[in-house]
């Protein structure tokens, strides 16, 4: 039996691969889909002893099976962002408790105690839609601040700069939280120049806005806020767990989540640090569900278990994660 507590203090590699095999095995057992998933692959069970012998299902998946690993009552849905007629993935939560701890344990792990912080929302794709996990992440986040100020912002943008403005002068820690493209119309209407506020963006344009390489929308985001970096979020519906950027495109994971970078040309070969390919998600806060999960993104990873997001596969629909083309 894996408990969250085995989950979410994990403190080494060697306990994350311990944790993950059982986890597999656990996943094996349980989740018909990835049952079938393996079989399909003719995986021996018994002679899984790495991770990188663990079969990654596919994300799309999500968009046509039910992906859960045990028979409780569903507690809630979160279903991915899509353009009309598009297939939406579907993610069946069965404990959503382990999706609160995995984000309010991984947000500290980053950001500390988030009672520092007024936190703002900039996230209309998100709102204006049902079953958003991120937007349950961040209305939580709000609650924990227990800052009056904090709270969304839909296309009221005075609102907000007005708010940021006040917010500033008085010296208050503030994390603006916004959907990538929404990020880029504040700043067209107001330029700023914040000594206490961390931007930080995801979601990409959701159709919007031309795409633009990281480099350059960072640049323009810095430019008008004012700030030295620009953090980014990367989590996505299928997931539980959320990677986080401090600058420069970077992400670290917490210690329950692990990624690994595939061949775009074989899926089941890894290649080495430094070079681009798909990328492979460990979430282990995933347990009822996959947790492990072949995305449709590509990036690459450093000695450090970091790893940048560069681009997307080009026969993948654009979905809800922070995302740039190469």
């Amino acid at each position: 039996m894996i408990t969250a507590t085995d989950i979410f203090t994990i403190s080494s590699q060697k306990q994350f691969e311990k944790i993950a095999l059982k986890v597999f095995r656990f996943q094996y057992e349980n989740n018909l889909v990835y049952k079938e998933f393996c079989d399909f692959l003719k995986t021996d069970v018994q002679r899984v002893k790495t991770i990188q012998q663990i079969p990654f299902l596919p994300i799309q998946f999500f968009k046509s099976h039910q992906v859960v690993s045990n028979s409780a009552p569903i507690q809630t849905i979160f279903s991915s962002s899509g353009t009309t007629g598009t297939i939406t993935s579907k993610h069946l939560v069965t404990d959503v408790t382990l999706y609160e701890e995995s984000y309010r344990k991984g947000f500290s792990e980053f950001y500390g105690n988030i009672e520092n912080y007024v936190v703002l929302a900039l996230l209309p794709s998100y709102l204006e839609r049902d079953g958003s996990s991120l937007i349950y992440m961040v209305e939580d986040l709000i609650q924990l601040s227990n800052h009056p100020e904090s709270g969304f912002y839909l296309h009221n943008h005075d609102d907000l700069i007005k708010k940021l403005i006040e917010l500033e002068n008085a010296g208050q820690n503030v994390i603006l939280i916004g959907v990538t493209y929404a990020l880029l119309d504040l700043i067209e209407k107001e330029k700023f120049n914040l000594q206490n506020t961390i931007i930080m963006e995801t979601g990409g344009m959701k159709g919007k806005r031309k795409e633009m390489i990281r480099e350059e929308l960072h640049e323009q985001l810095c430019d008008g806020f004012g700030v030295s970096a620009i953090h980014s979020e990367y989590g996505m519906t299928e997931l539980l767990s959320q990677a986080y950027s401090l600058g420069n495109g970077v992400f670290e994971c917490p210690s329950w989540m692990q990624i690994l970078i595939r061949d775009t040309e074989d899926a089941l070969t890894y290649i080495p640090q430094g070079k681009t390919g798909g990328i492979n998600v460990i979430d282990l806060a995933n347990i009822n569900s996959c947790s492990f999960i072949a995305t449709q993104d590509l990036g690459k990873k450093y000695p450090n278990n970091s790893f940048e997001v560069l681009g997307r596969f080009d026969n993948s629909d654009i979905r809800g994660c922070n995302l740039m083309v190469v």
